[in-house]
C-alpha cells in the first residue's frame, strides 16, 4: 500500500464536502450503476465510493492501491447522477478524484504502462493511424478471422486482446480525413457550423463524419472542418488527466480560431456553432468553460449534431427526399415494408448531456423506420472511454448484457450515437447485426452517401 506516499494529498481541493452532504446512501443509484452489476461490492458503487470519498475528506482514509482499485472499477457513465433523488453530482465527484488516482504506484504497473501507451496514441489520429496502417492487411483479414476462430488471440493478454477484438476492418477513409475546409450549403443558405471529427471516430468509423457533412449540407448548412483539427481532449478528460486535456483543448480550439483568416485563397466567415457527432466528445466539449476558462475562445455554442438539427428542423426539400431504408426482418405492417432498429442511448448522451428524444425525432423522419426500446435503457454498455481497454473482464460482461438487451428487441440493425459504444456493441455482436449512426441512416434514406459496410 502507499498511504505513507499520499498522506500529503489536499483532498479537500478536490473533494469539496458540499458535494458529498446531499448523500444520504439511500441505494437509488445500486440498480444503475454498470460496475454494481458486474461485481456486487459496496465499494464498487456510487454509494460506496462516496462513502470512503468522506472517510478521505476525515483524513480517515488515505488513497492506496485499494482504494484506486475500487475508483476504477467506475465507468463515470453517470447513470447514478440521473437516478440519485437527491441531486448528489457524483459525475462531480469522479471527476474531482481521477487526477488523484493517476500519481504512481496506485496501480500495477503493467497497468500504468498501458494507459501511458492508450493515452499517448488515441488523441493523436497520426500516431494512430501510424500504427493501424500496419494492421491495414490484418484488419477484416481471413488471417484475422482465423486467428479469433482459433483462439490465437487470447495469447496477447487479455487488454491486448480486447484491443484487437475492437478493432474494425480498415477502409480508405480511415487514413485521410479528405475533407475540404468548406463544404458548401445546398440549397437554401441557413448558417455555417464548424465540425469536430473524433480522434477514433475519424480512423474507426469515418462515414459517419461523411455522412454527418452530407446531411448537414443536405440542410442548408456550410459546413467548415478545419484541416488540422486533432482531439477534443475526451479520452484524457475521462482519466483525470487534467493537464493534457487542457492542452488538446487549446490545440482544437486555436484550429477553428484559425478559420477567421483568409487561407489558400478562400475566405472563411465566422461560424454560428461547433457541431460534434460522437456523445462522448460532446460532452467533454460542453466542459470547456470550466475547463479551459478564458483559453475557451470558441465564442459559439456547441451541440450534438441532433441536438441543432431538431433545434433547427429538417429542411423540407430533404425530408421530402428520403425514402424507405431496405427491409431488415421481412415484418410489415400494414402492407409497409418495415426498417426496424434498436436504439442504444450512449451513457454520455442520455446522462451527460440530457439527450434522447433529439436522435429518436430524427430518426423517424425516415419513411417506415420503427424503432424498437431495449429494457434497460440509459445502462452503459462498459466502452467508456478506454474502460474496455483497461478493465477488460467487467467491460466484456457489460458488453454481452447490453447486445443480449439489444438483440431481444428483434432489430436486425443497432443505431448508437457514440463511436466507444459503438464499437463495443460491435466486438459483442459478433458481425451477427449491423450498428449505425443515425447520421448514416438519415444520409443512406436520403440518397446522398452509401459508404461500404464495415459491419
Amino acid at each position: 500500500m502507499n498511504s505513507q506516499k499520499n498522506k500529503s494529498i489536499p483532498a479537500a481541493k478536490y473533494i469539496p464536502s458540499e458535494t458529498l452532504d446531499p448523500c444520504v446512501h439511500c441505494g437509488f443509484c445500486l440498480p444503475t450503476c454498470a460496475s454494481y452489476r458486474v461485481l456486487g461490492t459496496e465499494m464498487d458503487s456510487p454509494r460506496g465510493r462516496i462513502h470512503s470519498l468522506k472517510a478521505i475528506q476525515r483524513g480517515e482514509l488515505q488513497i492506496d492501491e485499494t482504494v484506486t482499485q475500487h475508483f476504477d472499477t467506475c465507468l463515470g457513465c453517470f447513470a447514478c447522477v440521473t437516478a440519485c433523488p437527491s441531486g448528489v453530482r457524483y459525475d462531480k465527484l469522479i471527476e474531482g478524484i481521477r487526477p488523484l488516482l493517476n500519481q504512481e504506484n496506485l496501480r500495477d504497473p503493467c497497468k500504468n504502462i498501458l494507459r501511458k501507451v492508450l493515452l499517448n496514441v488515441l488523441p493523436y489520429p497520426k500516431r494512430l493511424r501510424a500504427i493501424l496502417f500496419t494492421l491495414r492487411s490484418y484488419s477484416g483479414s481471413n488471417l484475422q478471422k482465423i486467428f479469433r476462430q482459433v483462439g490465437l488471440t487470447a495469447l496477447l493478454g487479455k487488454s491486448l486482446e480486447e484491443i484487437e477484438a475492437l478493432m474494425p476492418p480498415l477502409i480508405e477513409e480511415s487514413f485521410s480525413d479528405n475533407f475540404p475546409i468548406i463544404n458548401p450549403a445546398q440549397g437554401l443558405f441557413r448558417g455555417r457550423v464548424g465540425l469536430i471529427l473524433g480522434c477514433v471516430q475519424r480512423c474507426f468509423d469515418p462515414q459517419v463524419n461523411h455522412a454527418t457533412v452530407r446531411v448537414l449540407q443536405a440542410n442548408g448548412f456550410e459546413v467548415i472542418v478545419p484541416s488540422q483539427q486533432g482531439c477534443c481532449g475526451a479520452v484524457t478528460h475521462h482519466q483525470g488527466q487534467t493537464e493534457a486535456t487542457v492542452q488538446l483543448g487549446k490545440a482544437l480550439v486555436r484550429s477553428f480560431s484559425d478559420l477567421d483568416k483568409t487561407k489558400d485563397g478562400l475566405t472563411i466567415g465566422p461560424i454560428d456553432a461547433v457541431l460534434v457527432a460522437a456523445a462522448g466528445c460532446g460532452h467533454t466539449l460542453k466542459s470547456y468553460e470550466e475547463l479551459l476558462g478564458n483559453e475557451n475562445n470558441f465564442k459559439v455554442p456547441i451541440f450534438d449534431v441532433h441536438e441543432f438539427l431538431t433545434k433547427k428542423g429538417l429542411q423540407t426539400s430533404f425530408l421530402e427526399s428520403l425514402k424507405p431504408l431496405p427491409n431488415t426482418t421481412g415484418r410489415s405492417l400494414i402492407n409497409k415494408e418495415l426498417f426496424e432498429v434498436a436504439y442504444h442511448d450512449a451513457c454520455h448522451m442520455i446522462h451527460g448531456q440530457n439527450i434522447t428524444k433529439e436522435p429518436r425525432e430524427l430518426l423517424k423522419s425516415i419513411p417506415n423506420l420503427c424503432i424498437y426500446e431495449p429494457q434497460e435503457i440509459g445502462v452503459c454498455c462498459g466502452s467508456a472511454g478506454i474502460y474496455n481497454l483497461i478493465q477488460p473482464n467487467e467491460a466484456k460482461k457489460l458488453g454481452k448484457e447490453k447486445v443480449n438487451d439489444l438483440t431481444q428487441t428483434g432489430a436486425k440493425t443497432i443505431v448508437s450515437a457514440n463511436i466507444g459504444c459503438t464499437l463495443q456493441i460491435r466486438r459483442h455482436l459478433n458481425n451477427k447485426l449491423s450498428v449505425k449512426h443515425p447520421m448514416q441512416l438519415l444520409a443512406e434514406s436520403a440518397g446522398i452517401y452509401n459508404p461500404p459496410s464495415i459491419g
